[in-house]
């Protein structure tokens, strides 16, 4: 009887596009005689999201639980999350339910216990990846901060900040004078603060 298969791609922006990823997971798809049951892609989200905000992912685990396919097949580790706790207990969840994982790059399936060992050791350098990533962010702002570049939104004219100031004085609510001199709530919310 042949595995049925549910694949997972992702991508990190909106720029990006997952056909590289189904194109090469399809073909071992077949290769192997897995029948693909059901393909899950998250577009524009970071793998560094929480289940919770990965709507594709967050569907395909609950589709996992429920025992709608005996696989997943995924592009890379980091296409999953870049958390070590997160991967280890996705991967928990999946063993739970005799779900199996395939890493087409890295070329791990985690139905064996080599395979689920070099998984756990892909996530701990998934997150070593992400921190040294956010480590360089950081440096960046704190070179831009010296260089006296100004970070964030660009401030909004004067005249219009005293025209919230004086319509909130006035009594008006929030949203309507976000709308009536068409700039954000939120920033409505940071002048009067």
């Amino acid at each position: 009887m042949s595995k049925r298969v549910a694949l997972y791609a992702r991508v990190s922006t909106d720029g990006q596009t997952t056909d590289n990823q189904l194109d090469e997971l399809t073909t071992v798809a077949k290769r192997n005689k897995w029948k693909i049951v059901e393909v899950f892609i998250d577009h524009g989200i970071s793998g560094a999201k929480g289940r919770e905000k990965r709507p594709a992912f967050d569907k395909m685990c609950n589709a996992a639980v429920r025992k709608e396919f005996d696989l997943i097949a995924a592009w890379s580790v980091d296409r999953l999350g870049r958390s070590l706790q997160h991967l280890v207990s996705f991967l928990s969840e999946l063993h739970a339910k005799d779900v199996g994982l395939y890493l087409h790059q890295q070329a791990v399936d985690t139905t064996t216990p080599a395979g689920r060992v070099l998984f756990q050791m892909m996530g701990v350098f998934a997150e070593f990846e992400r921190s040294i990533i956010q480590e360089r962010v950081k440096a960046g702002l704190q070179r831009a901060r010296k260089n006296g570049k100004t970070l964030g939104r660009p401030r909004i004219p004067k005249f219009k900040e005293r025209a919230i100031k004086a319509a909130r004085t006035s009594g008006k609510a929030i949203k309507a004078i976000a709308k009536e001199l068409r700039v954000g709530v939120g920033t409505v919310q940071r002048v009067i603060a």
